[in-house]
C-alpha cells in the first residue's frame, strides 16, 4: 500500500486581508493525505512487479506452462496457448505499465521535489526507482517486442507510438549505466528503509542488482551484438550477486492481500489446477533426460508433492500430460514450499547469476575468475541450497556424467541452459525468456495446441481497438503480431 504524508495543520492568522482565502485554507482536512511519499510509490511498484513476475494465475502469467514445468488438471486451454479468451496479454501488460512504471515515475518526481532530502539521498532513491523501471521495461520488450516507450504514459496522448525493440533495449543499457553511476556507494542506506520491500534500503544490494541486470542484458544481446555484450559483461566483474544471501526478492507477509500469489492460488483459493508435467518430473526423477538411472534431483520433493492416490505406492512422484486434463490424485501437485504465505518472490537469484558468469566465460569474456565449469557447479549448488538441500546432495548430483559440466550432453548453451531451466522453476518469466534465448531443453507443443509454443505474447486487444494505426505499424515492423514471431535478441 502507498504510504502517504499526513499534512499537519499550519497556524493561520485571521485578518480581514485573508478572508478571501477561507475556501482554500479552511476547507481542508488537516488529517487528510495530500502528498504521497516516494517510498510509498516504490513499495507499491515493487509489490506489483514481483506479483506479476511470479504469479501462478494463468490469466496473467502462463509461463510455467510454456516451459513445461506444469500441466493443467481441469482447465488445459492456456496450456494449449489460448491467449485471448482470458485476455492474458492485457493482464500482463497493464500492471507493468500502470502499477509499476507509472508509480516509479511518480516516485522520481516526488523525490526530485522533496526539499527535505539530501542530494545523496535523492541520487540513491532516484537510482533505485530507475533500476526498477529499467527492469520492468526489459520484461515488456522481451515479452512483446516493439512497445510504446518514448510516448508511453502521457495522459495527453492516448495513442502512443511503438518504439523499435532493439532501440529501446539500447536506450535501457544507457539508462542503466547512468543509474549505476548515480548510486553513492559511500552511504549504506538509500533512505527508503522498510518501504523498500526488495532490498530494505541497502545501497550495496541495489548496486549489485543493477550490475547483475547489466550482465543479464549483456547476455540477452550476446547473439545479436557480441562486441557490445562482451564489453558490458566484462564491466560487471566483481560487482554482481555473490551468494544466496544476496538474492533479489520480496518477502511477502502473512496478511492478505500481501501474501505470496502462489499461496493465494494454491492454498487460500484451494485450487488444484496444476500438476507437474511428465517431461519435467521424469527428468527430476532421473527416469528420462541426461541423468537416466542417476541420483534423483534433490529438488524433486521441494518442487512437487508425491501423488496422493492410494492406488500408487507411497512417495510416488508422477507427471501429467502437457496440454491435456490430468488427474489430481495420481500426479504430483506443486510442492509445499510453494504454498507458504511468506515465500519470497524472486527477481534475481544467485544461481541465475552464477549461470550467467559460466556462460560469459564460455563465450570468451575476460576478467572473470574461475572456469565455466566452476561457476556452473556453483550455480547448481546454489539452487539446491536455495531449496533447502545440502552441499553433499549438490556434490552427489553434480558427480553424475549427465550433470557434470565436462560430460553433460551438448555445447555450453545446452549444458548451462538445461540446468538453468531446472533452477528457474520459481522464476517463470525468466525461465521462459532463457528457454527462448538458449533453446534448451527441446520442448514440443502438444498435438492439440492452437499454435507453436509462444516465443512472444500477442499485443493486448485493446491496443488494436484504441491505438489501431500504431498497433498495425508495430505488428508489421516485428514480422506479425503472432506468437511465433521471434524478437530481435532471439536469433536462433
Amino acid at each position: 500500500m502507498k504510504n502517504l504524508l499526513i499534512a499537519g495543520a499550519s497556524a493561520l492568522m485571521l485578518t480581514t486581508a485573508c478572508v478571501g482565502s477561507l475556501d482554500d485554507d479552511y476547507n481542508v482536512d488537516p488529517k487528510s493525505p495530500r502528498t504521497a511519499l516516494a517510498s510509498g510509490f516504490i513499495a507499491n511498484a515493487e509489490r506489483n512487479l514481483v506479483r506479476t513476475i511470479v504469479s501462478t494465475n494463468v490469466n496473467i502469467n502462463p509461463f510455467r506452462f510454456y516451459v513445461q514445468y506444469w500441466a493443467a488438471t481441469d482447465y488445459p486451454t492456456e496450456s494449449r496457448y489460448d491467449l485471448n479468451t482470458r485476455s492474458i496479454p492485457a493482464n500482463f501488460w497493464n500492471p507493468l505499465y500502470r502499477d509499476v512504471i507509472r508509480d516509479l515515475r511518480e516516485a522520481k518526481s516526488t523525490i526530485a521535489a522533496d526539499i527535505n532530502l539530501s542530494a545523496t539521498a535523492k541520487a540513491n532513491q532516484t537510482a533505485v526507482a530507475e533500476v526498477l523501471e529499467i527492469y520492468t521495461w526489459t520484461v515488456l520488450v522481451e515479452t512483446f517486442g516493439n512497445i510504446p516507450y518514448s510516448q508511453a504514459l502521457d495522459f495527453a496522448n492516448s495513442r502512443p507510438k511503438y518504439d523499435d525493440q532493439a532501440a529501446i533495449y539500447a536506450d535501457l543499457v544507457t539508462r542503466l549505466d547512468a543509474a549505476i553511476n548515480k548510486f553513492d556507494a559511500s552511504t549504506s542506506a538509500t533512505g527508503l528503509g522498510a518501504n523498500d520491500l526488495i532490498n530494505g534500503g541497502s545501497t550495496a544490494s541495489w548496486i549489485k542488482f543493477a550490475n547483475s541486470m547489466k550482465l543479464r542484458m549483456a547476455l540477452t544481446l550476446a547473439d545479436v551484438d557480441p562486441a557490445k555484450a562482451k564489453t558490458m559483461a566484462e564491466a560487471t566483474v566483481g560487482k554482481v550477486l555473490a551468494s544466496n544471501a544476496d538474492v533479489i526478492d520480496l518477502t511477502f507477509n502473512g496478511t492478505f492481500p500481501n501474501t505470496n500469489p502462489l499461496y493465494e492460488d494454491l492454498v487460500r483459493s484451494q485450487r488444484t489446477d496444476f500438476a507437474g508435467t511428465s517431461f519435467f518430473v521424469n527428468r527430476l526423477k532421473g527416469t528420462d533426460g541426461p541423468v537416466v538411472g542417476g541420483v534423483v534431483d534433490p529438488r524433486l520433493n521441494d518442487y512437487f508433492n508425491p501423488a496422493t492416490s492410494t492406488a500408487l505406492p507411497p512417495n510416488t512422484f508422477a507427471g501429467g500430460t502437457y496440454g491435456s486434463t490430468n488427474s489430481k490424485s495420481t500426479n504430483s501437485l506443486p510442492g509445499n514450499k510453494l504454498r507458504v504465505q511468506t515465500l519470497p518472490g524472486v527477481l534475481m537469484s544467485y544461481a541465475q547469476v552464477e549461470f550467467m558468469i559460466a556462460e560469459a566465460i564460455a563465450r570468451g569474456y575476460s576478467g572473470f575468475t574461475g572456469t565455466a565449469a566452476s561457476h556452473y557447479d556453483a550455480a547448481v549448488t546454489a539452487s539446491i541450497l536455495e531449496w533447502g538441500g545440502t552441499a553433499a546432495e549438490a556434490t552427489a548430483y553434480l558427480a553424475q556424467p549427465g550433470v557434470a559440466y565436462a560430460t553433460a550432453p551438448g555445447d555450453y548453451k545446452q549444458k548451462i541452459g538445461y540446468q538453468k531451466w531446472i533452477a528457474l522453476y520459481n522464476q517463470p518469466t525468466e525461465a521462459w525468456k532463457e528457454w527462448r534465448r538458449l533453446d534448451t531443453p527441446t520442448l514440443t507443443a502438444p498435438a492439440n495446441a492452437i499454435s507453436v509454443i509462444p516465443v512472444r505474447l500477442l499485443y493486448p486487444v485493446v491496443e488494436q481497438n484504441i491505438n489501431g494505426a500504431n498497433y498495425s505499424e508495430a505488428a508489421a515492423a516485428i514480422g506479425g503480431d503472432v506468437v511465433g514471431t521471434k524478437l530481435f535478441w532471439d536469433k536462433f
